[in-house]
């Protein structure tokens, strides 16, 4: 995983419970924390601080993965704002996440390691978008969704019917725009 995801972690859990709780956190699990944006550090580190994190805020992990998801996209988008204004609506976006957006990733960081996502329209006002990654962040990939059209003003009903976690060997983010 990228230091720059490690980063915007750190932001968050420092804006919502404070630097004692993140040095703690960090303490508890013997982590230096000090990543690099364009290093990459092991999954198993990202994973056993979100394990902390909500044991320390007592809340569940999915939870805490969906909200940093959300945020993580309102950080990535003032990082780096190209990707959004290349769009004009939340559809456009969503479509442009792995031809145009991951691309453009790989361009700024050596083996992002990014999932891979298609996606297909069954109607008018639905997109598919079949996310398959072996770090099965997909709880991740639905905060971000949301980020998205938080910053696009898009109402949205988001479904998971299908879901590495349950058995499949991909997820379906069920996008319904209203």
């Amino acid at each position: 995983m990228k230091g720059v995801i490690f980063n915007i972690l750190e932001e968050l859990v420092i804006e919502t419970a404070g630097i004692v709780a993140w040095n703690s956190i960090l303490e508890k699990l013997e982590l230096k924390g000090i990543y690099t944006a364009g290093q990459s550090y092991p999954d198993e580190e990202l994973f056993a601080l979100v394990g902390e994190i909500s044991t320390s805020l007592n809340k569940p992990a999915p939870e805490i993965v969906g909200h940093f998801g959300e945020y993580l996209f309102h950080q990535l988008n003032q990082r780096y704002p190209e990707f959004t204004t290349q769009q004009t609506d939340l559809r456009a976006f969503l479509k442009s996440v792995h031809d145009v957006i991951h691309v453009e990733v790989r361009k700024l960081y050596e083996s992002p390691n990014l999932p891979t996502i298609t996606c297909h329209e069954p109607d008018e006002d639905t997109l598919v978008m079949e996310y398959r990654s072996p770090r099965q962040l997909c709880i991740l990939a639905e905060g971000l969704v949301r980020g998205a059209a938080e910053y696009y003003k898009t109402p949205i009903e988001m479904t998971h019917p299908v879901c590495t976690h349950k058995g499949a060997d991909h997820c379906d983010l069920v996008i319904r725009f209203l």
